[in-house]
């Protein structure tokens, strides 16, 4: 029995310790594939998209949207096209006419708007995008046959990024044309995202370490580190975050610190303390050490250099505050300079300088902003509107103190009392709203109204909250605003109305802040109304076209633009390119040569060619009544039937010119009329015009010329032929 036991626990053993052995090699062999997968830089393929090869006609553009998450290392674009143009033909080329190429950070490229100054005759490389910072910046180059760039992390930031490729720019791009025989262009495009597997991880290869914090909550009352002299006792919270122990490094080693600002924050402050020297690990040495110096560059959304950063100084000496910081991931970089140490006499060059870094990230209570939190702060609602196109909507503010039923809400009611700050002209009142995903192709449109001179002055930014020193766009009267940016648009704004759109706007979180330039402490009877919406096409196309929505590239994200008419352009319409008086007299010369018809329609009568006659006198009543329709008279039936009508008449009379010339008998005119007016008709419903149908149709009725003369040669042959052989045959007497 116990001999049993002790083979039953021997098996038994054996047994688990080969189980042990198969998970541990199983666990082995799946961590390698997992490291296969993530490559030789533990780095992972994010997406990869290929873009067909696409046709861009004239005045046409396409758009390619890449979207960067936070944990992305590099992202490579290739783009491939068949425009030949060097560096000497890119010159003598029309900037309204050249194939262009454009990126902008969070939306689209609006090509109306753009500037000729804008537009740089060099190659399209890794530096464009550095060139972008700001949401009205945006970056355009003529299209090459062949783009290949390749981005990390340490050059862009994440987020949205749009490419735009247009055929053709300005105001006439926009514009309904008749007739457009400017050549085309194709493209094809592949776009590759690798992403780091931590978050802790950073540069193309993610082989850099970036050092994180333990954060904690706090709350404090007075904020006197912000503003002395503040009477308002308000409750603020602190993110406080701080590594626990100290970093050193030595001379010129650079180290990386990453914080994220996850909401709407008043200030970010970073301290270093207990700074202190030592020797590096190879050496025992001591003395006293000088004072280094801890240069730091801090950038928003990507990693700093010294060339590129956001803020820079010497963290040493006074710490780093960020008023208003932006929302999302900020990279800091220390770089310890000027270490020195006597040991003996001798400087030693391997000393250390030790430090703790402590963040802070104050943040007003709920409802409150700005300046010791003394303004007032709405979050605004979005309200879809109904049976319109793709995410039209108006915003109001979450507060009981405005009426729901209205799109427009009163200031009065929502604005700061003035009184709990010592400047009365520096009352700020702030409006939050979010642009969602996938609404890049909208516009913002501010409006404000009053019966009396508006007394506020408008100030917008992307991500934080704006002041007079820090804002993306602003209107504060009719000589001070941002109309100099290519993407704000003020419309007929006076003393007692404000009106502008923000064009193209970038997706995510927007705050205006209303500053009262004249605020009084009594109050007063005038009301300024105000309405934020959110609207496809600014201004409905001015009422001079049409708004249509489209899809990018890739099918998932959507941009509206204006289709005007035959005398308008621009991105609204707005342009008024051909006058009035200018578009009737081109109506009245473009109808009325159509006359030209009545005199060949006339001669065929005269002579009885009722076939020719039927055709001349066709081919003009058709052609009037398509240019009639399409100067936008009259269309008696659609443009595609009087387009169609019009084009294939007219090949018909030329060619049938060509064929009444010939002397033939009338069964081969028909016969010759038949296959005639089945190419004709071939022609005018595939692509009736292009400038090549015109040399194909003279081609034709030579062709059917030179036919008609072979067929009256053999028949004149064949019957000389015949007289001769009958005189021949004839008997003599």
């Amino acid at each position: 029995m116990a001999e049993n036991s002790i083979l039953f626990c021997f098996y038994s053993c054996y047994f688990t310790i080969l189980s042990r052995l198969f998970v541990f090699f199983s666990l082995l062999v799946c961590c390698s594939h997992s490291a296969n997968q993530l490559g030789p830089y533990n780095t992972f393929a994010v997406s990869s998209f290929s873009y067909p090869t696409t046709n861009v006609r004239p005045f046409d553009l396409r758009y390619i949207r890449v979207d960067l998450p936070e944990w992305f290392s590099s992202v490579s674009i290739t783009v491939q096209s068949d425009v030949d143009l060097d560096s000497k033909s890119i010159s003598k080329v029309p900037k309204s006419t050249l194939p262009l190429i454009c990126i902008r950070d969070g939306s689209p490229p609006l090509p109306d708007v753009l500037k000729s100054s804008l537009i740089e005759l060099g190659s399209f490389s890794n530096g464009s995008f550095q060139k972008i910072q700001n949401p009205q910046d945006v970056q355009c180059y003529p299209m090459q046959r062949n783009i290949t760039v390749t981005l990390t992390n340490e050059q862009i930031s994440p987020g949205v990024w749009y490419l735009g490729l247009f055929n053709g720019i300005g105001p006439t791009r926009s514009q309904s044309k008749m007739i457009i025989r400017r050549p085309s262009y194709s493209f094809s495009a592949n776009i590759s995202v690798e992403g780091c597997a931590t978050s802790t991880m950073w540069g193309q290869y993610c082989n850099q370490t970036i050092d994180t914090f333990s954060c904690f909550l706090a709350y404090r009352n007075n904020p006197t580190e912000i503003v002395s002299g503040a009477n308002l006792q308000t409750n603020q919270n602190v993110v406080s975050c701080k590594n626990f122990g100290s970093y050193c490094h030595g001379e010129g080693e650079p180290k990386v610190y990453a914080l994220e600002v996850l909401g709407i924050a008043e200030q970010l402050k970073i301290v270093a303390t207990n700074v202190s020297f030592t020797a590096a690990p190879a050496t025992n040495s001591t003395g006293n050490a000088s004072v280094a110096n801890l240069f730091y560059f801090a950038r928003h959304g990507a990693m700093p250099s010294m060339t590129l950063y956001d803020y820079s100084g010497d963290i040493s000496r006074a710490p780093l505050i960020i008023r208003t910081p932006k929302v999302g991931r900020w990279f800091v970089t220390i770089l310890p300079t000027n270490i020195s140490k006597e040991v003996g006499g001798i400087q030693n060059t391997n000393m250390q300088v030790c430090y703790s870094i402590t963040w802070q990230v104050l943040n007003c209570p709920v409802g409150k902003a700005g300046l010791n939190c003394s303004s007032e702060k709405y979050i605004l609602q979005t309200v879809i509107r109904r049976d319109s196109t793709p995410f039209e909507s108006y915003y109001l503010p979450l507060s009981g103190k405005v009426s729901p039923d209205s799109a427009n809400f009163p200031l009065e009611p929502l604005s700061s009392n003035s009184s709990y700050s010592n400047e009365i002209d520096n009352s700020w009142t702030y409006f939050l709203l979010n642009i969602p995903r996938g609404a890049a192709g909208g516009n913002i449109h501010i409006r404000m109204t009053s019966d009396t001179k508006i007394n506020y002055e408008i100030y917008a930014r992307y991500g934080g909250l704006p002041s007079l020193d820090s804002w993306d766009y602003y209107y504060a009267n009719r000589t001070r605003s941002s109309d100099g940016s290519m993407f704000f648009m003020s419309y007929n704004s006076t003393e007692e109305k404000i009106d502008f759109y923000i064009l193209y706007v970038k997706e995510g979180t927007w705050t205006f802040g209303l500053r009262s330039s004249n605020t009084t402490i009594s109050p007063s009877n005038d009301q300024t109304v105000m309405s934020v919406s959110v609207e496809r096409c600014p201004k409905k196309c001015s009422s001079h076209g049409a708004c249509k929505v489209a899809l990018d590239a890739s099918g998932l994200a959507s941009y509206s633009f204006c289709s005007c008419d035959r005398t308008h352009g621009g991105f609204d319409c707005s342009v008024e390119i051909v006058s009035h008086q200018g578009h009737l007299w081109q109506s009245i010369a473009l109808i009325g040569s159509n006359a030209a018809a009545i005199l060949p329609a006339y001669w065929a009568l005269r002579h009885k060619a009722f076939a020719e006659w039927v055709i001349f006198t066709s081919s003009g009543i058709s052609s009037g009544l398509y240019h009639a329709c399409d100067v936008g008279t009259w269309c008696v039936l659609s443009f595609g039937v009087l387009q169609f009508m019009d084009f294939w008449l007219s090949f018909m009379a030329v060619v049938s010119t060509f064929v009444y010339l010939t002397t033939v008998d009338e069964v081969f005119k028909r016969a010759i009329h038949t296959v005639v007016a089945i190419l004709t008709a071939l022609m005018a419903i595939t692509k009736a015009t292009r400038s090549s149908n015109i040399i194909l149709v003279v081609a034709i009725g030579a062709l059917g010329l030179l036919i008609g003369w072979l067929v009256e040669f053999s028949t004149s042959l064949r019957s000389l032929s015949f007289s001769r052989g009958f005189c021949l045959n004839v008997p003599t007497r």
